[in-house]
């Protein structure tokens, strides 16, 4: 007799299986960079075409090499992909409320990222986005205009007073190195390349205390606009 099946089962969408992902993925980053399929072909047969001459030398037979320039390149192909997935994922978040709080997000470890706005400015919608780990308090700017400035100053200084032995680091997102902003895709890397100066117990302790400050400005936030939603796919940022 066939077996029933829950109604929340039938309903369930089917997961797409590892290969479709990655067609999926290809077939985006693609469309987003036609620099995509000649790199990766590139890649694919650069291995393949040093490492059969070498085989075919040292061992009289060419598929030696073949079989390793094959897996090699195979790798090679797939890093390409998802560099350039990556790529084209913050592309399309770029210059978008929460993008900050999108790349935040693709920290694996190693910071707190809240996923709420700290600060909000109400005449220019500016936000400033907030994570804790050993480095210590990290502020995120999504841009250096007059009220983003004055708003990310006003928040360091009120954490400076809160938690005074503390590092509160204050960051800018852009692509003017000149003035020390960090550009969107490099935002992730930069926090975590940040030395840490607390220990597991003491970031800990400040993650609890800064969950436990109020958050007034939920209900300020304009309609239209949710920062917890501004996420890129962070399987595609993976290539998968």
């Amino acid at each position: 007799m066939p077996r029933n099946e829950s109604p929340a089962a039938k309903a369930a969408p089917k997961q797409p299986g590892r290969l479709k992902q990655i067609a999926q993925v290809f077939q985006e980053t693609r469309k987003a960079d036609a620099s995509t399929v000649p790199l990766m072909l590139l890649g694919l047969l650069a291995p393949i075409a040093v490492a059969v001459p070498l085989t075919w030398v040292a061992f009289d037979s060419p598929w030696y090499g073949l079989f390793i320039g094959l897996m090699i390149g195979t790798l090679v192909a797939m890093f390409i992909l998802a560099r350039k997935a990556e790529s084209a994922a913050y592309s399309r978040i770029a210059g978008q409320k929460g993008a900050a709080l999108a790349a935040m997000g693709s920290i694996r470890r190693g910071w707190n990222v809240e996923q709420e706005p700290c600060a909000l400015d109400a005449r220019s919608q500016e936000m400033l986005f907030r994570a804790s780990g050993r480095a210590g308090v990290a502020l995120v700017s999504e841009s250096s205009t007059g009220g983003a400035m004055r708003l990310l100053e006003k928040e360091g200084k009120r954490l400076e007073r809160l938690l005074p032995n503390v590092p509160v680091h204050k960051i800018i997102v852009g692509d003017d190195k000149d003035k020390g902003e960090v550009p969107l895709p490099k935002l992730a890397a930069h926090m975590t390349r940040m030395k840490p100066v607390l220990t597991k117990e003491e970031a800990a302790a400040v993650a609890k205390r800064l969950q436990a400050m109020p958050n007034p400005i939920r209900q300020a936030i304009p309609k239209g606009i949710d920062p917890t939603r501004a996420r890129p796919n962070r399987k595609a940022m993976r290539g998968r």
